[in-house]
């Protein structure tokens, strides 16, 4: 899963991105308003934590816009304000759920799980997803098919995880790179190829019916036999 995580108090938002990477999110930090409003509107992310109280655009600004876009993305307020209004304008702006500070980060993730289901995704509050043949556990970085398993790198899980929520589509290397990497990463269009090679090879290696195609000069689409 993929967090944007908007918060400008870096003595907050670095421990709290380390906390989440740890446990298998991938979180891009921004520390401004502006720049919150620019990555949101990419579109890749799974979940927003957004601070209220941000430099050159508030979190509300960046929500009441973000929103007027026709963004569905899960958004969950991060506030130090304990008054009643703000919480009820933050819910009208089209927030999904607050949490003031100092809160206590396993809550936290609680709550990301929560909003994440309510956007419909297919994967489960222990983590669980499941295509075709397949079974992929995000949190423990496990695949499985009907008769054996093999453990994958935390890249490896995050690009088959997204493959697989995106499973009605075709996924172009440059969005798999924004999604994965990041805006700032140097990494190139190789470094896709490199891991849809390892993914399809440790698919074979646990016999997998599920597969995954190159559709030549667009990009990759997860499929089954099943």
């Amino acid at each position: 899963m993929k967090i944007l995580l908007v918060e400008d108090e870096k003595f907050l938002a670095d421990p709290l991105a380390a906390i989440l990477k740890k446990n298998n999110y991938s979180v891009d930090t921004v520390y401004n308003g502006e720049d919150g409003l620019d990555y949101a509107l990419s579109n890749i992310y799974d979940v927003i934590l957004l601070d209220i109280m941000l430099p050159r655009l508030s979190g509300l600004e960046i929500l009441k816009a973000f929103r007027a876009e026709n963004k569905i993305t899960p958004v969950i307020l991060l506030t130090a304000r304990g008054e009643v209004p703000d919480k009820i304008e933050g819910l009208d702006y089209g927030a999904d759920d607050y949490i003031q500070k100092p809160f206590n980060t396993d809550e936290l993730q609680a709550r990301i799980r929560a909003v994440a289901r309510r956007k419909n995704e297919i994967v489960s509050e222990n983590g669980i997803l499941t295509f075709g043949d397949i079974t992929l556990c995000t949190k423990l970085l496990r695949l499985s098919s009907k008769t054996e398993a093999i453990t994958l790198t935390l890249r490896e899980s995050e690009l088959l995880e997204y493959l697989i929520k995106n499973a009605a589509m075709v996924l172009p290397k440059e969005r798999i790179l924004e999604k994965l990497w990041g805006f700032e990463s140097n990494a190139e269009d190789n470094h896709v190829e490199v891991y849809i090679s390892f993914l399809r090879k440790k698919l074979a290696y646990i016999g997998a019916t599920t597969f995954i195609i190159t559709i030549r000069g667009v990009g990759y689409k997860i499929c089954s036999k099943d």
